[in-house]
């Protein structure tokens, strides 16, 4: 029985790496590693070695993870493209489990993996086969977890409530699954604490599976002082819009998130998951006492 104890992480200062951080640290099963650029400016708890690599070298991350037995990579957009580097050295280095930034939609559905913006992920999954394929030895995880509930809300994607007039994709009815950044942090201990079980596979994991329709309704219930003006854009609509900006060579956020809001909200791409492995990784969910907390918490605030 492979068991994993010693775990680096790369991209652990970013809004997704930070929670997984976390969860690795307290869960207290292993020895953490944070591989960061001789750039970074960021901190970390002084329970985890921190090392430096150059991202970019093969031969510097493969001494960065030399002795490690998992690797986790929660790079943001910009690191997507280097991923490849990443997955070399973690095979030259002799990891055993590696977990690419995977995160988020589920790209097994060929609509979603047909969206530009998860082109970098396509790439990804596309190079570790073949590496694998010359060298076999490492296994892999990919995680779905869907969007991200707290993230989402808190940063007016899943439902802007900051002016009171949130943005409603289609028909607002479209059920799609969510999970928190602390539960994908959960989630990968669970990965790494059930090496069989999780091996070469996608992974699914969400605390609950909700509508916009439905925030819509909790956010009013949270507010019913607030005026409420609701907009409602189609998907289609802003899908070639994104489709225009990336024609003009434009990768920002506004396109970016054009294609995320098609695979969330869009009719047809596996919004919603058919099943999930919650109970292998421990994973208890949310309810819709939880969003309604999360909205308390933003609205008074004033997001």
């Amino acid at each position: 029985m492979v068991e994993i104890k010693n775990v680096a992480i790369v991209g652990a200062s970013g809004a997704l790496g930070e929670p997984i951080l976390k969860a690795l640290v307290e869960s207290g099963k292993f020895s953490v590693t944070v591989v960061k650029r001789p750039s970074s400016k960021a901190s970390f708890p002084a329970s985890v070695k921190v090392v430096t690599a150059d991202t970019s070298s093969v031969e510097s991350v493969t001494a960065a993870f030399q002795g490690q037995d998992a690797v986790v990579s929660a790079v943001g957009v910009e690191g997507m493209q280097g991923q490849h580097v990443l997955i070399d050295a973690a095979i030259a280095a002799g990891v055993k489990r590696f977990l690419p930034s995977e995160f988020g939609c589920d790209i097994s559905n060929p609509k979603v993996a047909a969206l530009p913006v998860f082109a970098h992920k396509i790439a990804t999954q596309k190079h570790l086969q073949k590496a694998l394929a010359a060298k076999p030895g490492m296994t892999y995880t990919y995680v779905s977890n869907g969007s991200f509930l707290d993230w989402g809300l808190s940063n007016g994607f899943l439902l802007d409530t900051k002016e009171g007039k949130p943005t409603i994709y289609d028909d607002g009815k479209t059920v799609f699954s969510a999970t928190t950044l602390a539960s994908v942090g959960q989630a990968v201990v669970g990965i790494l604490s059930h090496y069989e079980e999780t091996k070469n596979r996608v992974v699914y994991v969400r605390d609950i599976d909700i509508s916009q329709k439905r925030l819509l309704e909790i956010a009013q219930k949270v507010a019913p002082e607030k005026k409420w003006e609701p907009v409602n854009v189609s998907t289609v609509d802003i899908e070639k819009s994104s489709n225009e900006g990336l024609a003009r060579g434009e990768f920002t956020f506004p396109v970016i998130a054009g294609f995320l809001c098609r695979a969330i909200f869009g009719e047809g791409y596996g919004n919603k998951f058919e099943k999930d492995d919650n109970a292998l990784l421990g994973i208890t969910g949310k309810t819709e006492a939880d969003v309604e907390a999360i909205f308390k918490t933003l609205l008074a605030s004033g997001k």
